[in-house]
């Protein structure tokens, strides 16, 4: 298929990999729409995404969102063209919802199904940026994962580095619950850092071996845990900023041993955690003085999404990779 044909078909991509539902319709290089509906206020209830919960939710919403986001592109459903749809990694339950509703789909319209990786679609967030050039290196850090990959082109991937326990995104969940903040931890830290003293607690940074790419966040997370037992909450600013810059220097660090390692063009950036502006200021700083590029997506493409689930699916097409089967199968987070 030519590049022009392919940029006039309608691509639908359906996420639904843990608690946020998303559906993006694009064409092109254009995003007609990117529906995403939240369940933040189901699971602040309980300090975490509640699976069982998470998943009845998918289902309750997932078909009113294809109508709102085809309406919001103004497209009928005859008009799609291709669907993808997220089957890997994350949380089964809800990984079920999506393929299931993407296979009835396909099916429905004799049109071809992709079943594409998470983190693949976080990094491919990027995409409509034309300026990336390859090789290059992509970081996913979210509430689930924080993985380094090495990019051959837009659609070989292969994992460099990766957490050895919690998840970045888990780390600052967790802090924010012992500190009574709430779910999700990560705005409400990033917001009360703003007021607090970076420099004021000293936490460790883990490592790991010299040459490791592997990330660990259980060591900082039990730090956190250990001063509030022997210091109380009375200084949660400065815990905040002090949790947030050590959080920083351990993705700069590992940031820096990647691309020392590994010769590459660009630096792509993905995942929820990269909403936060002091950590995307701390890796802006890296790149000043490279010859890298760095790319960051719109924060509204950093969240579970759909449309970075369609973006990279029309990059599987153009690569001419074959269409997913009807199987309903997935592959959660181990």
């Amino acid at each position: 298929m030519s590049q022009n044909s392919l940029n006039e078909k309608i691509i639908i991509g359906i996420e639904s990999s843990c608690d946020e539902t998303g559906i993006g319709v694009l064409k092109g290089n254009r995003i007609l729409s990117n529906i995403i509906s939240s369940q933040e206020d189901i699971h602040s209830l309980y300090g975490g995404v509640v699976p069982e919960l998470a998943s009845r939710a998918h289902v309750s919403r997932i078909d009113n969102l294809l109508h709102k986001a085809l309406e919001k592109s103004k497209c009928k459903i005859e008009d799609i063209d291709y669907i993808g749809v997220t089957s890997e990694p994350g949380l089964k339950g809800s990984l079920l919802v999506g393929v299931s509703f993407a296979v009835g789909l396909a099916y429905s319209l004799k049109k071809d199904l992709y079943k594409v990786n998470h983190l693949h679609a976080h990094i491919a967030a990027n995409y409509l940026n034309e300026d990336i050039e390859f090789p290059a290196i992509a970081f996913v850090v979210s509430g689930g994962h924080t993985s380094l990959f090495f990019l051959k082109d837009y659609t070989e991937f292969s994992l460099i580095g990766r957490t050895l326990d919690d998840a970045c995104g888990e780390a600052f969940d967790k802090v924010g619950r012992m500190l009574n903040l709430g779910f999700p931890g990560g705005p409400k830290i990033e917001k009360e850092a703003e007021k607090g003293d970076e420099n004021k607690i000293k936490f460790p940074v883990a490592i790991l071996s010299k040459d490791s790419l592997d990330f660990s966040f259980s060591g900082l997370k039990t730090a956190v845990l250990y001063y509030i037992k022997e210091n109380g909450l009375k200084n949660i600013p400065d815990i905040c900023a002090s949790f947030q810059k050590t959080v920083g220097d351990i993705l700069c660090i590992k940031i820096k041993k990647a691309i020392s390692k590994f010769p590459v063009k660009s630096f792509l950036l993905g995942g929820g955690v990269i909403q936060n502006n002091y950590l995307r200021k701390r890796i802006k700083e890296i790149f000043k003085d490279e010859k890298i590029k760095l790319f960051i997506p719109p924060k509204d493409l950093c969240i579970d999404n759909g449309a970075m689930v369609a973006i990279l699916t029309k990059f599987l097409i153009k690569k001419g990779i074959p269409p997913s089967d009807l199987r309903i199968e997935v592959k959660p987070t181990k």
